[in-house]
């Protein structure tokens, strides 16, 4: 296989792993706090030797991702009656204690397990501001949760979720549709608005996305055709060589 052929087959890899980051988009349309991702691509240039041509077209051009973009916007409110779902209606995460350290999550959909403390879908417990577990013994009322995350009961204050932010939330390495780890230390946000009762939606647009997913399917396909095509050009020529030399 000739330049030509591997520069399309470096944009067949980008491809593939942009269709599979849509379809991982689509997936989670319906998972509160996702956050869709996109796929970053740049060009990366290859100086061919031995090459009697212009300088300027000594170079080859190739497709490679050098990232991915997390959107960050905060999705839709959605309403739930559930007094321990909370919402954040500003940036800034809650913190969960997992088997793995503190994992940082905008899905605010809320119970409280066998042994009352509040924890998250993946059955995590929440932290509090003081890095602490959150317990509402089950006979004390209903739950109030307060703007500013404070937690209380009918028989007084419990605790206060911990919502924190990072300075650069690209940094974020997801696991799973919930989660997120961090190398760089969060920063606890002094002023945190946090709603109760409601969930936040993912921000994905599943319009958008499946037009995505067709177009994206669309130029994968013309560029295996072009594989394709450019290798039965190859293998005619190398038959007329061939022949002519028979």
């Amino acid at each position: 296989m000739d330049t030509t052929g591997y520069v399309a087959l470096s944009r067949m890899v980008a491809l593939q792993r942009q269709t599979d980051m849509t379809a991982h988009n689509i997936a989670n349309a319906n998972t509160p706090g996702f956050k869709a991702s996109r796929m970053l691509f740049s060009d990366y240039l290859v100086t061919q030797r031995r090459v009697e041509q212009p300088i300027d077209g000594r170079r080859v051009h190739f497709v490679q991702d050098r990232g991915t973009h997390r959107e960050m916007a905060v999705g839709a409110l959605q309403r739930t009656g559930n007094p321990l779902d909370v919402a954040l209606a500003e940036d800034g995460f809650l913190v969960f204690d997992t088997n793995r350290g503190e994992r940082y999550s905008r899905n605010g959909r809320l119970t409280l397990d066998a042994d009352g403390r509040l924890v998250g879908p993946d059955g995590f417990p929440v932290q509090s501001a003081e890095g602490q577990a959150i317990v509402i013994p089950r006979d004390q009322g209903p739950v109030s949760i307060a703007a500013d995350g404070t937690i209380s009961t009918e028989e007084g204050e419990i605790g206060r979720l911990r919502v924190v932010r990072f300075e650069d939330p690209q940094a974020l390495k997801a696991e799973g549709a919930n989660l997120y780890a961090a190398d760089a230390p969060p920063v606890p946000v002094d002023a945190p608005v946090v709603m109760q009762g409601l969930v936040e939606e993912s921000n994905v647009q599943p319009v958008v996305e499946l037009t995505l997913l067709m177009a994206q399917m669309r130029e994968f396909q013309f560029a295996a055709q072009f594989v394709e095509r450019e290798g039965e050009r190859q293998a005619q020529a190398i038959e007329r060589l061939t022949r002519r030399r028979a």
